[in-house]
């Protein structure tokens, strides 16, 4: 017989999210020093969370980790300067014991480069996305996954993209990446159910404030990148990374598979309403 809920249950459902301590556990961060990465590497450690930060950029890793400890959050951060294509990276990471601790991997590093048609396109720009995007992505997971399994358990958050479920012009590879992204994660979770791995993709629309994606893409053209948000509130990288917590600290039956978040004046990939601008 299928149990009933209270009338208590039920209003206080609507009071406050019965949301799940996770101080003290261990999340590794790829892309953490800037953007989107580095907002939820931040909001982890205001959780109690312990971090390993991964990117290339040790300055702004080491930043991250001087804020972190001034804040006297009771955490311990570790340092892992590489790329995830990179072999050594993944000796690092086991040697700093990330492959033996880690609870929660945000799976984040990726990148836009270029707008260009097919035909026209910059194959070196393909090979920069596909290489973060999949090829990065998929092995960092795959490395972190039988720790998290045999530990007995963990969550796994990927951060993919509006693009991995609509296409647009002047996307295609980009779009592709993000779809092979979220098709790996939707195995991954069909893998891995019975084995108390929750996976979670969060795919939101346009995100400005807080990250360095448009002028990534636009190779530095400020003019370009700022164009993106004219006339719109997008997310903020601190909009993204609240989603990210909010799927960790969920009770552990629940598993939200997908969260699809987007800006309130973007309907779709292509489909923005923006205000005119004043003079």
């Amino acid at each position: 017989m299928v149990s009933t809920q209270t009338f208590d249950t039920l209003f206080e459902a609507g009071r406050a999210a019965p949301l799940v301590d996770i101080a003290g556990k261990w999340a590794l961060v790829s892309g953490a020093s800037s953007g989107i990465g580095k907002a939820t590497a931040c909001a982890l450690a205001a959780c109690g969370c312990n971090l390993y930060l991964l990117a290339r950029r040790q300055d702004r890793l080491e930043e991250i980790k001087t804020e972190i400890d001034k804040r006297s959050l009771g955490v311990e951060v570790k340092v892992v300067v590489g790329d995830i294509n990179m072999d050594d990276t993944y000796v690092t990471l086991k040697e700093a014991g990330a492959t033996e601790t880690v609870d929660f991997l945000i799976n984040n590093a990726g990148l836009a480069v270029g707008k260009d048609p097919v035909g026209q396109a910059n194959l070196g720009d393909w090979k920069t996305m596909l290489d973060a995007n999949c090829w990065g992505a998929f092995r960092l997971a795959n490395e972190v996954l039988p720790g998290i399994v045999a530990r007995g358990g963990g969550h796994v958050v990927m951060t993919g993209s509006i693009a991995g479920l609509e296409a647009y012009e002047g996307g295609a590879v980009y779009c592709a990446s993000k779809h092979a992204a979220h098709a790996f994660m939707k195995v991954l979770r069909y893998e891995t159910y019975s084995k108390n791995v929750r996976c979670t993709v969060v795919a939101p629309g346009f995100v400005g404030e807080g990250t360095e994606f448009s002028e990534v893409r636009f190779k530095g053209d400020q003019t370009k990148a700022a164009a993106v948000y004219s006339g719109m509130q997008e997310l903020r990288a601190t909009d993204v990374a609240a989603q990210i917590v909010w799927a960790l600290r969920q009770p552990a039956n629940v598993c939200l598979d997908m969260i699809h978040v987007m800006p309130t004046c973007q309907g779709g990939a292509t489909r923005v309403h923006r205000q005119p601008a004043t003079v």
